[in-house]
């Protein structure tokens, strides 16, 4: 309790309002964090993550990202309030947002492609980040196809090597490497802002209106996210026909969805081992097939 009391005096220095604490709810949380509702005498309510304190950093570059996607107007995103250590815990306090019910899956296609319409001048961006409880390399690049095979492929297939996914997988994800190439014959896209992590729990409604959360920001292309949207379902006919409306895909994205996707499984591995070796293999076997 002395942690939240001293979480509750953040808010106040945060928001120049004190925040008197009046109670704290259990409010779930999935594999990596822990989640408290927490209630003021004033009716105000927060929604506050919490990990270990080594864990600051990762809360540091969420609230980072958040601020990035909410400063362009697109799509809505909780409101970072602060962030820091306290008791030995990690937290990040955001404002609280009655998720439930139902939205446009039109609105929420539309609002994506506006996000992804915000673009710079180099891949990556100014901070490292996480993807799940993974590092996420996000050092600059002018070349797309360089990025990803250095900061997104290969870190993770070094990593799967550490764990032991074996000999055989670790060759043929360094032929897939060597290849990139071949799966973008005329396709430069753009330094596009992505969510980073999209798949069906990172988003949800508010009053209607479409909301995304637990991001992993970064400027990549932006097929990466809807590739994401794909792997594990979730996300209705109409999001998919509003957001091609708004930016029609080029025609390799056929292709490429698998080879960004094979990140996340790839990082799924790295987590949680088990069954996805066996789905990266298919999917390399299957890349490189297509490359020639």
């Amino acid at each position: 309790m002395a942690g939240l009391v001293r979480i509750a005096q953040a808010i106040s220095e945060a928001t120049g309002q004190a925040f008197d604490l009046a109670a704290c709810n259990y409010a779930g949380g999935g594999c990596i964090n822990r989640a408290q509702a927490l209630d003021g005498r004033d009716g105000r309510r927060y929604f506050v993550k919490l990990n270990d304190a080594g864990r600051a950093d990762m809360f540091a570059a969420e609230a980072d990202g958040l601020a990035e996607i909410l400063a362009t107007g697109a799509i809505r995103v909780p409101r970072p309030v602060c962030h820091g250590v306290a008791d030995g815990q990690a937290y990040l306090v955001l404002e609280h947002l009655d998720l439930g019910g139902r939205g446009s899956g039109t609105e929420l296609g539309r609002r994506l492609a506006a996000l992804h319409r915000h673009v710079q001048d180099s891949y990556g961006w100014w901070r490292d980040n996480t993807i799940g409880a993974t590092h996420q390399l996000n050092t600059p690049a002018e070349d797309w196809i360089g990025f990803y095979r250095r900061r997104r492929l290969g870190y993770q297939l070094d990593l799967a090597a550490r764990r032991g996914i074996g000999r055989q997988l670790t060759a043929k994800g360094e032929r897939l490497l060597d290849r990139l190439e071949c799966f973008f014959p005329g396709y430069r896209p753009a330094p596009s802002l992505l969510h980073g992590d999209l798949w069906g729990g990172n988003f949800g409604y508010a009053d209607g209106e479409p909301v995304l959360f637990d991001p992993a920001v970064y400027y990549g292309d932006r097929e990466a996210d809807l590739a994401m949207t794909e792997l594990f379902g979730g996300f209705p006919a109409e999001f998919y026909a509003a957001y091609r409306e708004a930016w029609p895909v080029d025609a390799g994205y056929a292709t490429r969805r698998t080879l960004y996707n094979l990140y996340h499984v790839l990082n799924h591995y790295n987590l949680f081992g088990g069954g996805y070796a066996g789905q990266a293999g298919h999917m390399i076997d299957g890349l490189l097939a297509a490359s020639g």
